[in-house]
């Protein structure tokens, strides 16, 4: 017998609340120790408990007379994932109750055994009001919580609300191969249910999440997976043939594909983890185009610049990624404010940097998966304001919310995630 599925789920949480490991690399790993049917439901404890671990947290609270000792973390996490199965999911609960306790058996945690069995017992009991009173029914971290709250008044609880949902599967239609009209139509002879995106022109929205290599097309590269938000960086940029463009932070190639696709151009993509550009290698091979890939610093020159000014430059700077916590929840957990200071220094000087390589009546698209204005129309009117050579284009989308500059999306439930867009443009001569 394999590892226990809710041993896996209890382990990757304290690896990641106590240690702070991505999900990106602990889902991988567990994953192999996993018999294969147990994957899926692996993946919902992990996901779900990830995204409602603050209210979680709260519940054990409540429910212990006294927390569990620090050495034994393991089992507060046990705890929380037999309380996310009583709470959100349609498990029998007899079936949560004795696997999670047996888990803290199989993990020589014997003695938790009647800790785990009372604890367990009361919230199947006192289940409707433990839930309703909790402080931190949103399961957001409060420094979190305190942005919100001042960034968005009228949003903030609708913001987390989508945010603990999960996103819809969005695939993009390889206009070289297929306009999205045909592609649907594909679709409907297999039966697949979607739907057009309502801003990208060459989005789709799955009813259902589907394996990639059930969708026709996939493996020739005439669709890719990804949100309709991310869409909209190339079409934004709107690259013409003959241009000469650059994506400064590539990884891990959505976007940098759906350029190539829009356009016959001359395409230099940068990252600075090299290890990452081994994926937008392979993303390009799939639907057969190619750039010049670079492992590098984009904002040191030097490194890479040759001094060749360029038509369009796409930056999907570096971010706290608060418009995709539906997709990534582990960022609740794994971000703190301080990062939001340190990733707005970091922006800034890209956007300074890059802004030198982009030649007159060029373009630089500033772009985030962030919601937060500190790094969104905080940065922009900042450059604006320094640089006369620099002035904003209207975009032609729709907000839910009023923005001092660029286009703030925040997420939907059925739509795209949250994320924000500025596009520049270099004035001929400065004024």
């Amino acid at each position: 017998m394999s590892l226990s599925t809710r041993l896996a789920a209890a382990d990757t949480l304290y690896q990641m609340v106590e240690h702070g490991r991505s999900l990106n690399d602990l889902i991988p790993a567990n994953l192999e120790k996993l018999d294969i049917d147990q994957h899926p439901f692996y993946q919902q404890l992990v996901y779900g408990a990830t995204r409602y671990y603050f209210a979680l947290d709260e519940i054990a609270s409540l429910l212990l007379e006294k927390p569990i000792k620090e050495k034994e973390r393991l089992v507060h996490m046990l705890l929380l994932v037999g309380v996310y199965q009583l709470w959100k999911l349609e498990v029998a609960d007899h079936a949560a109750l004795n696997e999670t306790v047996q888990a803290a058996v199989d993990s020589k945690k014997q003695w938790a055994k009647p800790l785990l069995n009372a604890t367990l017992r009361r919230f199947q009991r006192e289940k409707e009001q433990i839930t309703a009173d909790l402080r931190r029914r949103d399961s957001f971290p409060g420094w979190l919580n305190k942005r919100l709250r001042k960034a968005y008044p009228d949003h903030w609880q609708d913001i987390c609300q989508q945010s603990n949902q999960l996103g819809p599967m969005t695939l993009r239609v390889n206009q070289r191969h297929h306009t999205r009209d045909a592609w649907l139509a594909l679709a409907d002879e297999q039966g697949l249910e979607c739907q057009a995106t309502e801003y990208s022109p060459v989005g789709i929205h799955l009813a259902a999440p589907a394996p990639v290599f059930a969708l026709p097309g996939f493996e020739q590269g005439q669709i890719s997976v990804q949100d309709e938000a991310a869409q909209m960086c190339a079409t934004l940029l709107n690259v013409q043939d003959g241009e000469k463009v650059l994506d400064a932070c590539a990884a891990p190639g959505g976007k940098t594909g759906h350029l190539l696709e829009s356009a016959n151009i001359d395409l230099i993509a940068l990252d600075v983890d090299e290890r990452r550009l081994t994926r937008v290698e392979e993303n390009l091979s799939r639907i057969g185009l190619a750039a010049t890939l670079t492992a590098c610093d984009a904002g040191d020159l030097a490194q890479w610049w040759n001094g060749e000014a360029f038509d369009a430059v796409l930056l999907d700077a570096p971010c706290s990624g608060t418009g995709v916590i539906r997709r990534h929840p582990d960022i609740k957990l794994l971000r703190k404010s301080a990062d939001i200071t340190a990733l707005a220094k970091v922006q800034k000087n890209l956007l300074e940097k890059l802004w030198s390589t982009v030649k007159p009546g060029g373009r630089l698209l500033y772009a985030t998966c962030s919601i937060l204005p500190d790094e969104n129309s905080d940065q922009v009117v900042q450059f604006l304001a320094n640089h006369a050579d620099a002035e904003l284009l209207a975009l032609n989308l729709k907000t839910d919310v009023a923005c001092e500059a660029g286009v703030q999306w925040l997420p939907r439930s059925e739509g795209h995630d949250g994320f924000y867009f500025a596009l520049l443009h270099k004035k001929a001569t400065e004024q």
